[in-house]
């Protein structure tokens, strides 16, 4: 099995246009790129990668608040990168949170009917955090299926800090925020067959895990080495991460296995991934044969 690229994003014209229609022009702080699956293509081949497993970036559907629009906007984005699934493309399908009926049956059918490889959530839909209460019958779903899911942040709720890029810095915390919440409200031990993903190498999971551990420890009651031992049990990309600094730390945390690539293309332009790619390559203790392949339902 060749390079899985985890972290490779879609931007579909019928997504594109119904963000132009909200009066949203990018993600992050980003002007949405161009894109399109001959750019994914060439910029997989620069990057050695054999397959990429298509998502949507933030915001996904979340700044639609019917649960309906949310819903169909999901099943039109998710119809188109089925139509692309083949052995160079994947699928990881947008869910429509936080309209949690909605999600349920989306997911459902991505996975039973489209056959996706996972489905992509966002760290925080509308303001609503993964692992806050009420959203048991979506992880039940996905544990039945045990499927992979990828976590992708969004915006921070509450307002941006001028000359502050959300995609530079929020983002980060956004995935941590619901990393933390996904083991300490539990959700990791009720719904162990569920394969999560984390965005960014994790965000700030690895280089401040024994403080997340502490706190966990302090609300719960649990060991915090247990607890140490959960985190540490994601699955972390290396998208705009596998850099002298970043590497160290997530090699010393995540499970031997427990690391993917990740390039973040269309958003980070090729000639950035391929920087981060090359690091990558020729670091001490990993390469692109070391990293993680064989939890994605299509191997």
């Amino acid at each position: 099995m060749g390079r899985i690229d985890t972290h490779h994003h879609m931007i579909p014209e019928v997504y594109r246009k119904a963000l132009r229609t909200a009066g949203i022009g990018g993600a992050g702080g980003r002007d949405l790129p161009q894109w399109s699956p001959q750019e994914s293509l060439q910029t997989m081949t620069e990057l050695g990668v054999d397959t990429a497993i298509l998502s949507v970036s933030a915001p996904g559907t979340s700044f639609l608040p019917d649960a309906a629009a949310a819903a169909a906007l999901a099943r039109d984005v998710n119809d188109y990168g089925a139509e692309l699934m083949s052995a160079r493309f994947g699928l990881f399908a947008t869910v429509p949170l936080p309209h949690l009926d909605a999600a349920v049956a989306e997911t459902v059918r991505a996975l039973d009917e489209l056959r996706a490889d996972g489905v992509v959530l966002l760290a925080n839909n509308d303001g609503v955090y993964l692992g806050e209460d009420g959203q048991d019958p979506l992880f039940a779903a996905l544990n039945e299926r045990r499927a992979v899911v990828f976590i992708h942040p969004a915006e921070l709720p509450g307002p941006t800090v001028p000359g502050v890029a959300p995609w530079a810095t929020d983002f980060l915390l956004d995935t941590t925020r619901a990393a933390f919440l996904l083991v300490r409200n539990g959700i990791r031990q009720r719904y162990p067959e569920i394969r999560f993903i984390l965005s960014h190498g994790g965000g700030f999971v690895p280089y401040a895990s024994y403080r997340m551990a502490m706190a966990i420890t302090a609300d719960t009651g649990r060991d915090p080495f247990e607890v140490l031992d959960e985190l540490s049990s994601f699955y972390f990309d290396t998208a705009l991460t596998s850099s002298p600094a970043a590497l160290p730390s997530l090699l010393a945390f995540a499970k031997p296995g427990h690391i993917t690539f990740g390039s973040d293309f269309p958003f980070a332009p090729s000639f950035v991934g391929k920087m981060f790619s090359d690091n990558l390559d020729s670091f001490p203790g990993i390469d692109g044969e070391s990293l993680a392949t064989d939890f994605l339902r299509r191997t």
